[in-house]
Parts: C-alpha cells; sequence; structure tokens
C-alpha cells in the first residue's frame, strides 16, 4: 500500500487483551521457572556435597528435578512462542492503525516494524527505531515526529537485549554441561 493510500482503522482491543494476558503468562512462569531452577541449584549442591545416601537416591531426585524443569522448559517455549505472535501482531496493527489515524511520511511500514525483528545485526536496533516511531505516531498521528517517547521504552529495548544475550548464553553452557560445576554455572547464568 502505497502512503498516500486510506487504511482503515482495526480495533485492537482483543488482540491488546490476549497480548497482555499472555505476558502476564510470560512473567508468571518466569516466577515458576525461576523457582524450579532454584530447586535444581540445591539438587546439584547436594549432589556435590555427598547429601544423598545412595546413588539410587540421588538418580531418582536428579529424575524427578529433569522432568520437572523440561515440563517447566516445554510450557516456557510454549508460552514465548505464543506470546511473540501476538506481539508481531500487535506491533503490526499498531503501526497500521497509526497511518489510519493520519501519521504520514512514516520511516516503518507495519511488514518492516514486525521484518526486523528476524534481521541478524539489525535487529539489535531497528525493532527499537520502529517501536519509537510506532509509539510517536499513536501519541500524535498528525504531528508524531516532534513527539517525545518515555524514558521507559529505551529500557524495555536495553532488557530485551539483555535478556536475549543471558538466553543465548545459558542454552549451550546447559547443553554442555557433563560435571557438576558446570550444570551449577549454566544454573546461575541462566537464572
Amino acid at each position: 500500500m502505497s502512503e498516500g493510500e486510506q487504511r482503515i482503522f482495526k480495533n485492537a482491543d482483543g488482540l491488546t487483551r490476549w497480548t497482555r494476558w499472555f505476558l502476564y503468562g510470560q512473567v508468571g512462569l518466569g516466577v515458576v521457572a525461576m523457582l524450579s531452577s532454584l530447586l535444581e541449584f540445591q539438587l546439584l549442591a547436594d549432589l556435590e556435597s555427598g547429601v544423598y545416601i545412595s546413588e539410587a537416591s540421588a538418580v531418582a531426585a536428579a529424575e524427578a528435578s529433569d522432568a520437572r524443569q523440561g515440563l517447566v522448559g516445554t510450557a516456557q517455549v510454549l508460552i514465548y512462542l505464543i506470546s511473540g505472535v501476538l506481539i508481531l501482531m500487535w506491533i503490526y496493527r499498531a503501526n497500521h492503525n497509526a497511518r489510519a489515524l493520519g501519521a504520514a511520511n512514516m520511516d516503518f511500514t507495519p511488514g518492516w516494524s514486525v521484518g526486523w525483528y528476524f534481521i541478524p545485526i539489525a535487529n539489535l536496533w531497528k525493532p527499537y527505531q520502529a517501536m519509537k516511531e510506532i509509539w510517536k505516531a499513536s501519541a500524535s498521528p498528525s504531528s508524531w515526529s516532534e513527539q517525545n517517547v518515555p524514558s521507559m521504552l529505551p529500557w524495555w529495548w536495553f532488557f530485551w537485549i539483555v535478556s536475549s544475550w543471558f538466553g543465548s548464553v545459558a542454552f549451550p553452557l546447559a547443553l554442555r554441561g557433563e560435571t557438576i560445576d558446570q550444570l551449577i554455572a549454566a544454573n546461575i547464568v541462566g537464572q
């Protein structure tokens, strides 16, 4: 669609509500995952210090921990994927609606507001720029380029980058962990 064509505003209330609930779900499941990781850390510390009286009891505790961590991890992946799709749909809709409300000469199209998340290297700053533009255009479509963004937006992006980096470090550490010390290190980084 060219810049001059009329866009029709699409109500985002339902999409916003679902996105919000799945984000709350991510936070809640994140708390559960932290508690589960603390239990795993305690198990690893107990294994290292020889608390278990038999190998069978140590193996049973380790298998129970693995099952719990697997269940929590699977739930996290599912809710993360669903949340991700909802968030990207919301970003697309927000950009579309800002244009429908009269924001002109925006640098990012609805498609590229989403697409930049999937372009390596550029995904470190382009999605933030797109969100900044959407925020400004949504605040005041007729004079969006003159708007300021709240300080919350750069902090959001900073924490997004940091959490993504920690996730990309912790996962390979956990996969390569063969000793209790390596597993404890992966557990600490993953917290």
